[in-house]
């Protein structure tokens, strides 16, 4: 099997993932992100009322709240995507994420510890699952043209998993450590 090697772009924080599951990110996401999410959300609506108001448009009431549907709509699609972007940013070391690192080292160091897959267990061949780390490494760069997520589980996350076989080695000899052994 070939594997494609992401690539290696340089940051000036550690990289934790640069294809990391949708639910990784959404469980992985900091306040910031739902308060910049929701004032996306509703800049839409407000906006399109405020700009209503300076111009009228003096379509009937029923014209009016379909709009403001629609707009509403887009707003929280923006705001989700805006959210989700933040988060995958650090993600990738494109933004300050300690607390992201250790919350990865963490899962990823108790997921070795009970003998789990680390990025989870796939239905896919291995070819494909090269095929949607390909096609959704780095994807949310280009949200603003299609929102593409990660939703396969596979081994290509462009960062060296060994780091978190020393760390449970390292904190299992130190129990043994404290019982005695």
């Amino acid at each position: 099997m070939d594997v494609v090697p992401p690539k290696t772009v340089h940051t000036d924080f550690p990289v934790i993932d640069t294809d990391p599951h949708f639910f990784r990110v959404l469980r992985y996401a900091r306040p910031s992100d739902y308060a910049v999410g929701a004032g996306t959300a509703v800049a839409g609506p407000i906006l399109f009322l405020a700009m209503d108001r300076a111009h009228p448009s003096l379509l009937p009431r029923a014209a009016m709240a379909q709009s403001l549907r629609l707009v509403a709509a887009i707003g929280v699609t923006a705001g989700f995507l805006r959210y989700y972007k933040r988060s995958s940013l650090r993600f990738w070391g494109w933004s300050e994420n300690e607390r992201e690192v250790e919350m990865d080292m963490r899962e990823m160091v108790q997921k070795v510890k009970n003998k789990e897959p680390l990025y989870g267990v796939s239905m896919l061949d291995a070819h494909m699952q090269g095929v949607a780390a390909r096609n959704s490494r780095y994807s949310q760069i280009f949200f603003h043209v299609l929102p593409w997520f990660n939703l396969v589980n596979h081994n290509q996350h462009g960062v060296d998993t060994t780091k978190y076989f020393r760390a449970a080695e390292e904190e299992l000899e130190m129990e043994r450590l404290a019982r005695g052994e």
